[in-house]
């Protein structure tokens, strides 16, 4: 039979739902909603028709209030956007619903990049062989991360995955219920979630989707790979941060700590309770039986009964798993023996830690730990005076030979408290969960050597030599990811440091952060600072026999190194380490790459499938010449002196703060950490947290951290006839396309007729013009090296979503945008007025949706 282009299910799927459930959900009767329904349509062709004709927000809102409204009060037009505001917000989820429910319909989950894909191709070439031996030895980890780009409330995903399943199977009479009830579900969360609320809404994912998932993919694996023959090796890993990263989140505690770790520990063996009380019912055989039974008891006395013990090991849990096993072939005939298999492989993934709980603190809080300490054991050790007056190299001289034993209750200050405390908790995680229940210490911020040996130091201070943790510095900004192979080799020639590596395999983890690098040297050269640090890392560790892992803390969208991410890992070569895959996943990442069953794997087997095309199938294709790096070095630094004199300006912070939403992100309640570093009134650009800054450019439909000095550099090898060089490089390098096509995404979901009116802006129209020139000439130059007439239009059924998105949610726009002019006239004619905090929450308001229709806009 005839398989449909990907745009045409889309189309079938997507699309023609969407717009079949709206007409039915705008025409349920809600309590106070009146014709809000009928209306809503309205307001979005007046939307569309005024920037057609160049009228700003406000003249919008009014367009449509003259011909629509009767003679309404300000009050009343508020009261009718706040009731639009709502509409939008459900028809957004509704969207989610039908393209979660369609993904295995628009995407071939058994093409290209599948698991399936990777066996036949190495059956194809001959590989199987080397496709083993690579799998014996590669792993991916999702990192599940906290961090606030997810604006719905628990109850609220509870409906989407209700509401996912009812379209799935066309259930009209359970979508017409569930809608209903999502027009009576709030939306908003009255108080900011703990770090504890955060790691219970993720371990949902755990438990509902990585869990079976993960299982899968492995007996897929086991099966057809491995041939049958027993995976040592996990493949796949989980880590997770709410509840163990302290970085600027005041309200993460030791006692948060542990009570995650408990959690995970505690939601792991409740699944396999649920897997063993499967197997029950099947393995009902003489020899058997009474091992499942024993085992049914223990984990459901450790769950439910345990007070915080455990009435089973993990090795008793393997071996009589595996005694199951050895029975079941040699007197039962390998009956139900997949099953069998699929438990053993997810207790190999997961023991009892579930995913790994990473610890993490930024260097700056650190410094002032190390002088507090210090000045304690000055008092103790008059040979330790004076230790910041010297070098650096004489103080990793002198902690080096540091050791001892210290505990929080020797000191008042409160930072120095947890953090010792911290170090405590990881080696009680270790005790209850395993080693890999905590078992990374990351040191955000990171600038030196010092800092990583200070922070080891610590350890050696709270008596525990040669601890069981990996130290991980993350480079963030664009001087650190420059020097970070200097760092790298201070530390592999330091012998103290040297014989714990030696401890650990010779294996030491490095974490490169996109978000602050794109913050702080804009998109080309915080995509190829990164790539290069990755190379000289590379190398210095091959050098010294190390084997490096790399750790990407990336984001949802390309200003955060999301957007194709899996191309990005598949382009690298035999220069860069690529031992394992690891990446943060965040906010709506989480829910539309991995929400549910069949995005979950697709996604992992992509990443998967990365790493093996790299390793095996394209091994010397992605190397990049001397000539290419010649070329993206050119192209990255005059990106880099465009976006430095742009982010230099003397408007760049004031137009943050005075035109787009950055104020507002701290009054959405939607996660525990603090929008900034700091508590001052005063905005510090340093102290500013990548998400909001991104975000904030996201709201006003500019996405500058996406796209800003792409322009700049490609025209400046247009304008000295050198346009073939960067042309050549375009159609032969993954990595230099997958780079420049991840900008065009961000090009596709800017608007700047939205902000059109910032352009007659006596303050700020200079410096919007800046923005909207840099916009056209990358726009320009990126369709004329891809070779197209669009944005994105070698992806259709991407842009056709984003297309859909966009217009569900251009009232939203319009909306806060008229709120924010309002504010703006408001402050700058008297300052006060009565409906000045009315509009101000109208735009808070309109932040929810606006975030979550773009699903990896922050």
């Amino acid at each position: 039979m005839y398989t449909l282009p990907k745009i045409e299910r889309f189309n079938q799927n997507v699309l023609s739902k969407y717009h079949i459930y709206n007409s039915v959900f705008i025409t349920l009767p809600f309590d106070a909603i009146d014709n809000t329904g009928v209306l809503l349509p309205l307001f979005s062709e007046v939307c569309a028709t005024g920037f057609k004709n160049n009228l700003t927000p406000v003249e919008i809102v009014n367009s449509f209030s003259n011909k629509y409204l009767d003679s309404v009060s300000e009050e009343e037009k508020i009261s009718l956007l706040f009731r639009f505001i709502q509409y939008v917000e459900r028809q957004i989820v509704l969207f989610d619903a039908i393209e979660d429910a369609a993904f295995p319909v628009v995407n071939n989950m058994e093409g290209k990049a599948s698991l399936r894909d990777i066996k036949e191709r190495a059956d194809t070439k001959e590989l199987q062989e080397e496709l083993v031996t690579f799998l014996d030895n590669f792993n991916i980890r999702t990192v599940l991360t906290a961090h606030p780009t997810q604006f719905y409330p628990g109850s609220v995903l509870g409906i989407i995955t209700d509401l996912t399943d009812a379209v799935r199977d066309n259930d009209l009479t359970k979508i017409k219920e569930l809608l209903a009830q999502l027009g009576k579900t709030p939306f908003i969360k009255k108080d900011k979630p703990t770090p504890f609320d955060e790691a219970i809404s993720l371990i949902w994912y755990l438990e509902n989707v990585f869990y079976q998932t993960s299982g899968e993919m492995l007996q897929y694996i086991q099966k057809n790979i491995f041939k049958d023959k027993p995976i040592t090796n996990s493949i796949i890993n989980l880590g997770f941060w709410p509840g163990g990263d302290r970085d600027g989140n005041p309200f993460v505690t030791t006692e948060i700590t542990l009570k995650v770790a408990d959690r995970l520990r505690t939601a792991i063996l409740k699944s396999y309770y649920s897997d063993i009380r499967k197997l029950k019912r099947k393995l009902t055989f003489s020899g058997i039986d009474a091992i499942i039974s024993e085992l049914e008891n223990k984990l459901y006395r450790s769950v439910f009964y345990s007070n915080g013990s455990i009435y089973i090991t993990l090795s008793e849990l393997k071996n009589q798993l595996n005694l199951v096993k050895s029975i079941c072939i040699e007197k039962h005939q390998s009956l139900y023996l997949d099953e069998i298999n699929e438990l053993i492989n997810k207790v190999t993934v997961f023991g009892f830690h579930f995913a790994s709980l990473d610890i993490r603190q930024n260097s700056k809080i650190h410094n002032k730990v190390i002088i507090t300490i210090f000045h304690y054991l000055e008092k103790q050790n008059s040979e330790l005076t004076g230790y910041f007056n010297l070098s650096d190299n004489d103080r990793m001289e002198v902690i080096s030979k540091l050791s001892g034993t210290i505990s929080s209750d020797l000191f008042e200050d409160e930072m120095t408290k947890q953090t010792i405390d911290s170090i405590v908790a990881i080696k009680k995680i270790q005790e209850n969960n395993g080693e890999l229940g905590a078992n990374r210490y990351i040191i955000s911020n990171n600038e030196s050597a010092l800092n990583v040996l200070e922070t080891f130091s610590l350890f050696s201070l709270c008596n525990w030599q040669n601890p069981t943790v990996d130290i991980v510095p993350l480079f963030e900004s664009i001087d650190d990811l420059h020097q970070a192979d200097a760092v790298m080799e201070q530390l592999y020639t330091n012998e103290k440091y040297a014989n714990h590596l030696k401890n650990r395999g010779n294996k030491q983890t490095i974490m490169l952060g996109f978000s602050d690098g794109t913050k702080d040297g804009g998109y080309l050269m915080a995509n190829w600072g990164i790539y290069k640090a990755k190379q000289t890392i590379t190398a210095v560790s091959r050098k010294y026999g190390i084997k490096v892992i790399f750790f990407d803390g990336r984001g949802g969208p390309p200003a955060r190194g999301g957007g194709k991410t899996h191309k990005f890992y598949a382009s690298l070569g035999t220069t860069i380490e690529n031992k394992e895959i690891q990446l943060t996943v965040q906010g709506q990442t989480i829910s539309s790459n991995f929400g549910t069953l069949d995005s979950c794997r697709y996604n992992l087997e992509n990443l998967l499938s990365a790493g093996v095309s790299n390793e095996i199938f394209n091994k010397q294709d992605n190397n990049l010449s001397v000539s290419d790096i010649a070329i993206i070095d050119e192209l990255s630094d005059i990106g880099y002196q465009k976006y430095l004199s742009f982010k230099n300006h003397p408007k760049f912070i004031p137009y943050l703060e005075q035109m787009s939403t950055l104020n507002y992100y701290s009054k959405t309640n939607i996660g525990s950490r603090p929008s900034k570093r700091n508590t001052s009134d005063t905005l510090d650009f340093a102290d500013l947290r990548a998400i909001p800054f991104v975000g904030s450019w996201s709201q006003m439909k500019q996405n500058v951290p996406g796209f800003f000095g792409v322009g700049s550099a490609l025209k400046h090898f247009e304008e000295n006839q050198q346009w073939d060089k960067v042309q050549t490089l375009y159609d032969s390098s993954l990595f230099f396309r997958t780079l420049l096509e991840n900008s065009m995404m961000s090009l596709a979901k800017s608007f700047f007729p939205l902000t059109q009116y910032m352009k007659e802006d006596k303050e700020f129209g200079a410096f919007w013009q800046i923005i909207f020139d840099e916009f056209e000439q990358t726009k320009r130059l990126l369709l004329k090296i891809a070779g197209h007439q669009e944005l994105m239009e070698n992806y259709p059924d991407g842009k056709a979503s984003v297309k859909m998105r966009e217009d569900i949610v251009l009232p939203l726009l319009v909306i806060q945008q008229y709120a924010l002019m309002k504010i703006n006239e408001i402050k700058k004619v008297s300052g006060a007025d009565k409906l000045l905090a009315v509009y101000e929450k109208l735009v808070t308001r309109s932040l929810f949706g606006n975030t979550n229709a773009s699903r990896n806009s922050a």
